[in-house]
């Protein structure tokens, strides 16, 4: 029970990694805040997590035992990213980790100079925007209290190019100098900041996970073939899968990882270790 009694807010919550790790830090002893837009976004070319969907991680996280709230908020308003926390904190009391997750892989699929602006400006205002936007109404109380986990779901995206994903490139290359500075910022207040980047993560059907194979169809590559394409690139011959991600953000929202911050944490089956 590395995570016993801590309040942890997960944002795209509804389903894939951010399911996964909720579930985890439930059965780590955590009370869970559940936040997801749970509605389409126009722009968005794929169906995004439902309200029925963030209601299933709800009952997953309570049959783990753990106290649990959902709601939905957009990460891209700052006004429904402050309700959140408030009624987070109207029902703990506190929130001692954030896992800023929510995030969208489309609009992409084009070379940067085809990129239309309104896309380019849906891909920052989500992936990076929206993380900056849960920090600032979350960190307040961490920094109060002098103890909290801050974790940034980033990307190999964020270390490496890739070629006609130039809004997400940027968005994660960013994110990660966001989890940089706000480290530097927050070090003094023992609140930690700490970023994951996750290589190729297979679509589990059991937490009704899709951005791979909505990355295959921005790249051309036929769906029913896209699994064995994208292990051709991994080192290690093998997905990643979304537990191996919620194994490393437990490990970055428990003491085990009270001296690390500003650190980025690859789990890509060595993918930029070449």
């Amino acid at each position: 029970m590395q995570l016993e009694d801590k309040v942890v807010l997960v944002t795209g919550a509804a389903r894939g990694v951010g399911r996964a790790c909720a579930s985890r830090f439930a059965a780590e002893g955590a009370h869970l805040v559940l936040v997801d837009i749970a509605a389409p976004v126009e722009g968005v070319p794929y169906p995004l997590g439902t309200a029925s969907q963030l209601d299933h991680t709800l009952e997953l996280c309570r049959a783990e035992g753990a106290a649990a709230l959902a709601m939905t908020a957009d990460v891209r308003d700052l006004e429904s990213v402050r309700n959140a926390v408030a009624q987070a904190l109207a029902r703990f009391g506190r929130i001692d980790v954030v896992l800023n997750n929510a995030g969208i892989a489309a609009p992409s699929g084009k070379a940067a100079h085809h990129i239309e602006e309104d896309e380019w400006q849906l891909m920052i205002d989500v992936n990076l925007s929206g993380a900056w936007r849960v920090i600032r109404a979350a960190a307040a109380g961490m920094l109060e209290r002098r103890v909290g986990s801050i974790i940034n779901v980033a990307s190999t995206a964020g270390l490496v190019g890739y070629r006609h994903f130039a809004g997400y490139v940027a968005a994660k290359h960013g994110l990660i100098g966001l989890t940089r500075a706000a480290a530097l910022d927050f070090a003094p207040f023992q609140v930690r900041v700490n970023a994951i980047c996750p290589g190729s993560v297979r679509d589990d059907a059991a937490v009704e996970g899709r951005m791979l194979s909505e990355i295959a169809r921005s790249l051309s590559v036929p769906v029913d073939e896209h699994e064995e394409t994208f292990v051709q690139a991994q080192p290690m011959n093998a997905l990643i899968e979304p537990e191996d991600i919620a194994s490393a953000a437990v490990w970055l929202a428990c003491d085990g990882s009270r001296r690390v911050t500003g650190t980025v944490v690859t789990v890509d089956a060595g993918f930029t270790a070449r």
